[in-house]
């Protein structure tokens, strides 16, 4: 039996996920995490470091890393990467004038070979908020279908309302256990 399928079967044993939510600043995803543990989201302020929430979903265990999106701490994203099963990429998509910043930022960490295979998430977040770019338009804005290493997928939603939050959570959970709990 190798080393793979012995860490493989200890993994099916724990179904422990770990994500990593990022993106630039104001994008959503401290509000995304707090209405997904049922927290109050009328109180937020920029995260100035980062958040841990763990969570239980679907017989998974989610340890979701939230972690400051400001300019001066994305060179700290690194520090981060570290057995990240799934990154949650949140998007502003009513802030069309920092789309190209937002696009280099993650095809720069796409590159990052400890982050070789993760699962994408792309939240396409803010939709209910007027003049918001479609899932279509933030796609070809990040140029999505140029991504060859990492499953990816676009889920358009609101942080607000709720929308589709969980289907997105849904999709990033069922591509990490089709990878990393199977048994061979």
């Amino acid at each position: 039996m190798g080393l793979l399928t012995i860490l493989k079967k200890m993994r099916q044993k724990e179904k422990e996920v770990r994500l990593l939510m990022l993106g630039l600043d104001n994008a959503g995803k401290t509000t995304i995490l707090k209405r997904f543990n049922g927290e109050d989201i009328n109180t937020i302020s920029p995260t100035l470091g980062f958040n841990i929430k763990t969570f239980e979903h679907k017989n998974f265990k989610l340890n979701v890393w939230d972690v400051g999106g400001q300019k001066s701490l994305r060179s700290y994203w690194r520090n981060y990467f570290e057995s990240t099963d799934g990154i949650v990429w949140v998007v502003d998509s009513a802030d069309k004038r920092r789309l190209d910043d937002c696009k280099r930022e993650l095809h720069g960490l796409l590159k990052e070979e400890r982050l070789l295979g993760a699962t994408l998430l792309v939240f396409a977040n803010k939709q209910d908020l007027p003049g918001a770019l479609t899932g279509d338009e933030i796609c070809a804005a990040l140029d999505l279908n140029s991504i060859r290493a990492h499953h990816w997928n676009i889920e358009r939603c609101s942080a607000v309302t709720g929308e589709n939050l969980l289907t997105g959570i849904d999709w990033i959970i069922d591509d990490i256990a089709s990878r990393i709990f199977t048994l061979d």
